[in-house]
């Protein structure tokens, strides 16, 4: 039981510290503002169609990294149900994430180094 704990501790601990780069990377790559189920849903597609990361963890990054100035958002009217915030990457998003990339590469070979 302890190990589940442990894996399951390590694994939110893990995704805290890389939601904000991959938010990022998402709308970097993005032709259209996104709003938030579809950036949880194309994260989810990238694992075979299930998110490491809890639909309740998006958007509080997403709302962080617009606060910051990373991103910009907007809302819109939605016929289907609530209103959705689209959500865009700016300059200064766009040059964080470059920034982000370098200390990702240099972390992930780090621990590849170890782990071999």
């Amino acid at each position: 039981m302890l190990a589940t704990i442990d894996v399951r501790r390590f694994q939110k601990n893990l995704n805290g510290g890389i939601a904000s780069l991959v938010l990022l990377a998402i709308l970097d790559k993005a032709e259209d503002d996104l709003y938030g189920y579809q950036i949880a849903k194309r994260l989810a597609d990238a694992n075979g169609g299930v998110s490491i990361f809890k639909d309740g963890t998006v958007y509080p990054v997403l709302r962080t990294l617009a606060a910051a100035g990373l991103l910009t958002s907007r809302i819109v009217p939605s016929y289907s149900g609530p209103p959705r915030r689209y959500y865009r990457i700016t300059a200064e998003g766009r040059v964080a994430l470059g920034q982000w990339r370098v200390v990702w590469a240099e972390t992930r070979v780090l621990a590849e180094h170890f782990l071999k």
